[in-house]
């Protein structure tokens, strides 16, 4: 059988973890059929010497729920070489429906998540009603990746509840067996899973908590019947775990009832800068009962970009700064330079209504200016805080200049979280914990604020290359950990390896060249709407399915991405 492409003497990493070797791959249809000398020529092929080969990057933690209904491309992720993406994670999403909850979920994702609402309204068509039919809308679209989501508990409340669920008000024992079926169903469709939100952070864009907060445990523990009635799926959670006890008691119970796998973020906060570690260690007692939970982490800074184009800077709620909000970005720096307005806002108290607001007020000692490459583990003395100490300057008079720069056009770093120690060796426990799986990425969202997408390139620029400010990780280690850890927790076992019979999703990757460029923003969003936009160099070719997507950076204009309905089972061997 001659092989439809084969990819020559490159450097493999086949996702196993184990050293990488030199190899040949060669793919049939969507599968690969060989790995190591293949003596027939391919259809085509890719002369892979002195690069690295690895499996597709598999990101469990995304929120393309929209962007998928009116986009074939998955962008950034799929820039990243990223072959498969997860969605529907913290509760948020828009299925189930009714059409009039339609806004309400809307308001949902564009306060959690910072996708812009105008979008949202001139993107979704609203085709469907059931979750089955949400899939049907995706799969009738081409991509360019692979997509699969998870049932999210907000839209489902909403659905059975109407404006009681919005409410929070307890669910009738009628109600939570309607949420319980349609959990079942869901999944017996094609979800992967089921998400939930139970933090504080999460609030809707009129400012009220989600729909989710405070769920009784009846409830879940009804949900969680449903994935056991269903023999399928995963459940993903977010909490403030500010009840230690409880909150993960009752993440074991649900394991216990669902008998299906469980994971939740796990970040370093300043809030609470030791619950990661109380949380690890709950983990690696639940493990030793034989409970299938993991922590998800991620291996950089939660990161908000501060700039005049995004949703977070110091000046926003400066009534100077408001009154001009709304103008061009070039007129708006304009009139901010003018000295009387530089002086009314620089007067003015910074705004701390909101979670990010209060995190950044007058925080200098923890806004970077990025560079090119972009340095994600900054040390003290890069802050915008010691440079002004050292010029003598007041720091807000810095960061004045800076973000007027440019046209406006430019961003601070502000590590959010996984930063307190003012490096990533928190960060680095979390990632080498036998009881955590790569994740947090947020893909498609917070698309005015964070850019974490680019995560996976990171891990492979800084962790195994770059790092000078400690310890590196062993690239065979990373790889496998963002390819066939993360498919396995999520039960995509036909995939994140190169090994016969599993899917020919892979990255042909110029190591040596490999780097990031700095997020900037676009305005592609439907309505005009922006979002951060990140790319990378040194991917040489990602493909898809046997079909290369990406060249050199550049989409191909091929799009064998599937959606994914339900666990995929482990090839043949």
């Amino acid at each position: 059988m001659q092989p439809d492409l084969v990819i020559r003497g490159g450097t493999l990493a086949d996702g196993d973890g184990g050293p990488l070797h030199e190899a040949d791959v060669s793919i049939v249809g969507d599968r690969i059929w060989q790995v190591g000398k293949v003596p027939d020529a391919g259809r085509k092929e890719i002369d892979a010497r002195g690069l690295l080969v690895t499996p597709g990057w598999v990101d469990i933690h995304t929120h393309y729920d929209g962007q998928v209904t009116w986009d074939s491309q998955v962008t950034p992720s799929s820039i990243h070489g990223t072959t498969t993406v997860l969605m529907g994670n913290c509760g948020v999403g828009f299925a189930p429906v009714k059409p009039e909850d339609q806004a309400r979920l809307i308001r949902l994702m564009e306060g959690v998540e910072d996708i812009p609402g105008a979008a949202l309204h001139a993107g979704l068509d609203w085709s469907w009603r059931s979750f089955g039919e949400y899939l049907d809308a995706i799969d009738s679209r081409p991509h360019d990746i692979n997509i699969a989501t998870q049932i999210p508990h907000g839209a489902v409340r909403l659905f059975v509840m109407g404006e009681r669920g919005a409410r929070r008000e307890p669910a009738t024992s009628l109600e939570i067996a309607r949420m319980r079926a349609i959990v079942r169903d869901g999944v017996r469709q094609g979800a992967l899973g089921f998400s939930t939100t139970r933090t504080m952070v999460h609030l809707t864009a009129d400012g009220e908590p989600t729909p989710t907060l405070g769920a009784a445990d009846a409830e879940m523990l009804a949900i969680a019947d449903g994935l056991r009635e269903a023999g399928a799926g995963v459940l993903q959670w977010v909490s403030d775990f500010t009840d230690l006890d409880h909150e993960f008691g009752l993440l074991e119970r649900l394991i216990e009832t669902s008998g299906r796998p469980l994971s939740f973020s796990l970040v370093e906060s300043e809030r609470a800068p030791d619950q990661w570690r109380a949380l690890l260690a709950r983990l690696e007692a639940a493990a030793e009962r034989g409970l299938p939970i993991k922590g998800q982490v991620q291996g950089r800074p939660v990161g908000l970009m501060i700039g005049l184009q995004g949703s977070v800077h110091p000046y926003v709620g400066r009534p100077a700064y408001e009154a001009i909000s709304q103008r061009p970005l070039a007129e708006r720096v304009r009139i901010m330079r003018t000295p009387e307005v530089r002086a009314a806002l620089l007067a003015e108290a910074p705004a701390t209504e909101t979670f990010f607001a209060s995190a950044i007020a007058g925080a200098y000692h923890k806004m970077f200016e990025l560079g090119d490459p972009p340095n994600y583990e900054p040390a003290p003395d890069d802050s915008v805080g010691a440079q002004a100490l050292r010029k003598e300057r007041d720091p807000e008079d810095l960061v004045f200049d800076l973000l007027t720069a440019d046209g406006g056009k430019g961003f601070l770093f502000f590590p959010l979280l996984n930063y307190t120690g003012f490096d990533l060796e928190n960060a680095r426990g979390m990632m080498l914990s036998p009881h955590t799986v790569f994740g947090l990425s947020d893909g498609g969202a917070h698309v005015g604020a964070i850019c974490d997408v680019s995560v996976p390139t990171f891990m492979l620029t800084h962790w195994c290359r770059d790092r000078t400010r400690g310890e590196r990780l062993d690239p065979a280690f990373v790889i496998r950990s963002q390819t066939r850890d993360t498919a396995e927790a999520v039960g995509l076992l036909d995939r994140g390896r190169i090994a016969r019979g599993y899917r020919a999703d892979l990255n042909v990757i110029d190591y040596a060249r490999l780097r990031l460029k700095p997020p900037h923003m676009v305005y592609d969003l439907p309505a005009g709407a922006r979002r951060l936009m990140q790319e990378a160099e040194g991917y040489v070719a990602t493909i898809v399915g046997g079909e290369v997507i990406y060249r050199e950076g550049q989409p191909t204009g091929a799009l064998p991405g599937q959606l994914i309905r339900g666990h995929q089972p482990r090839p043949w061997p």
